[in-house]
């Protein structure tokens, strides 16, 4: 579409002077209506190709075409949820309330986003999109509503909620939507867990292997344990070590 625009545009210009030239008032008339039709419908695609933060909110999700968000700023690195609000009944319908502006006049995040998760209007985030939600941590959630997002319509929500509090609650309620209603996320680990394993210690068998596991390095070659004066380079002879 927008290859050929250029070429309708500078056709029906050229109509419509050279009617104007002619003096022919209704087919003026009629080809400057082709004209305006033809510009209302190149604005049209081009608002539908518009997306909003990290592209394509509220449109379909291809995996192979998501990005990470940015990381939060400083300020919001280490906010996390509060310890036991992720799998709280009560936390989660205080934040349900605060999502449809039943709590606080001044917010209402069912507005633009949908009582379900759906959004009513173009460019807000979709919360039904598991591939698309999971990418965010809970600091970069909670970064996201209290300073919006640049470049969108989504605007900062820090000064109209009344603490920081009510923030996790809208949280721990927008991700009921998705797959991550049975999750929370895990600091830990950085990532999305079920809820019965938050806080829990990492695996066993993701710590590293016990020495009397350890394959023997071959006769001639310095072990990667013993330290080497200078960090001068290993033998010729010494085995590749492989980046971890």
């Amino acid at each position: 579409m927008w290859r050929i625009a250029p070429v309708l545009i500078n056709r029906e210009v050229g109509i419509v002077m050279q009617l104007m030239k002619d003096g022919g008032n209704k087919q003026w008339s009629l080809y400057a209506l082709v004209f305006i039709g033809t510009l209302a419908m190149i604005a049209f695609e081009g608002c539908e190709k518009t997306g909003g933060e990290g592209g394509g909110e509220g449109e379909s999700v291809s995996t192979a075409t998501l990005k990470a968000p940015p990381p939060p700023p400083p300020a919001y690195a280490d906010k996390h949820m509060p310890e036991g609000w992720w799998s709280d009944p009560d936390i989660i319908e205080q934040g349900r309330q605060l999502f449809i502006g039943a709590e606080n006049i001044d917010v209402n995040c069912a507005a633009c986003h949908g009582k379900n998760g759906k959004p009513v209007k173009k460019g807000a985030r979709d919360f039904r999109q598991t591939e698309r939600m999971q990418l965010f941590s809970d600091s970069q959630w909670f970064w996201r509503i209290s300073e919006g997002v640049k470049g969108t319509k989504m605007p900062a929500w820090k000064k109209k909620l009344k603490s920081e509090e009510d923030t996790w609650k809208i949280i721990s309620y927008e991700r009921t939507f998705s797959g991550l209603k049975d999750k929370g996320w895990d600091v830990a680990r950085a990532a999305w867990v079920p809820l019965d394993e938050l806080g829990k210690p990492v695996a066993e068998t993701e710590a590293a292997p016990a020495d009397s596991e350890a394959i023997p390095a071959e006769e001639g070659a310095v072990p990667v344990s013993d330290p080497v004066e200078g960090d001068a380079p290993a033998s010729e002879d010494a085995p590749v070590q492989s980046e971890s």
